[in-house]
């Protein structure tokens, strides 16, 4: 009979491949540095393979590590479904959450205040802040679920919303006549911004980045201020705003919108959630404020 592997080290191996460090990971599992890479070199003899790469104080996972951190965190999940099915009593806890700001103000209050009513007993923490910086919050242990809007680049991510993104301006825009158009735009780093240039320069429009925003409430500011064209998914677009649509403005990537959770939140209250997130925002009409398009 083949011997069950052991959950424990499992979890630690996870932990590990979440933040590339021992020293943190055995924080996130309370564990010492020492019992934490006892139970890898447990692991590792018990499946005979090396899953960690180590240069320096660099860590990396194998080819075979990478296919065990994909089936090991299902069974984590599974485990978490069983322990939930017999769970009794009302679910309570905190939760580390982090969400893009392009969602946080018009489709967050939604989502929580309705999940607050339903599940008063648990206190969920909110930051708001761009999607690169929630990925390296998650890597960094900083939060137990986050929702993120550059797509699933992680792998393991829950892809739950597809929106449109536009261009945008004020209505009656007279930053939309200037020449160069000046154009607010994320940063560098920012997969939207990089596609709105890539288009802009493909159909030949003469154009300015006048404005750099970290998050997008600034990035409305300066479009409802009408100081530059920007452009937004669907559930940013406001009142004030209205969506351009002419071929000197190219059609832009469709906005994909995911939840990742750290390796540990499964079951329990995370469920509550992560599925509440899904099932809510997923569903949710993006807003048809502003969206008279001009030509």
């Amino acid at each position: 009979m083949v011997m069950p592997l052991d959950l424990d080290q499992l979890q630690t191996f996870c932990s590990i491949a979440d933040c590339s460090s021992f020293t943190e990971a055995a924080k996130r599992v309370f564990k010492t540095q020492s019992a934490v890479s006892m139970q890898i070199k447990r692991l590792e003899e018990r499946l005979d393979t090396k899953l960690f790469i180590r240069e320096g104080r660099k860590i990396s996972l194998t080819h075979e590590g990478v296919a065990l951190y994909a089936l090991a965190r299902r069974m984590l999940r599974v485990n978490a479904e069983i322990i939930d099915l017999f769970r009794e009593g009302d679910l309570s806890g905190n939760i580390r959450f982090g969400v893009p700001d392009d969602y946080a103000v018009r489709l967050l209050p939604i989502v929580l205040s309705s999940f607050q009513r339903t599940n008063p007993k648990i206190t969920v923490d909110v930051k708001c802040m761009a999607s690169e910086d929630l990925l390296e919050g998650m890597s960094a242990g900083r939060f137990d679920l986050i929702v993120f809007s550059q797509g699933t680049m992680e792998e393991f991510g829950e892809l739950f919303r597809t929106e449109k993104v536009h261009w945008v301006s004020a209505k009656n825009s007279q930053a939309l006549k200037t020449k160069p158009i000046p154009i607010t735009a994320g940063p560098q780093t920012c997969l939207w911004r990089n596609d709105a240039i890539d288009g802009l320069n493909r159909v030949g429009q003469d154009y300015r980045i006048a404005y750099t925003a970290s998050d997008a409430t600034a990035i409305s500011s300066a479009v409802l201020s009408d100081l530059a064209i920007g452009f937004l998914p669907e559930s940013a677009i406001s009142q004030g705003m209205q969506i351009i649509e002419n071929k000197k403005f190219p059609r832009l990537r469709d906005a994909q919108i995911a939840l990742l959770r750290a390796s540990h939140a499964y079951g329990g209250i995370y469920d509550a959630l992560a599925n509440h997130i899904i099932d809510e925002m997923g569903n949710l009409e993006a807003g048809q404020a502003g969206t008279k398009a001009a030509q």
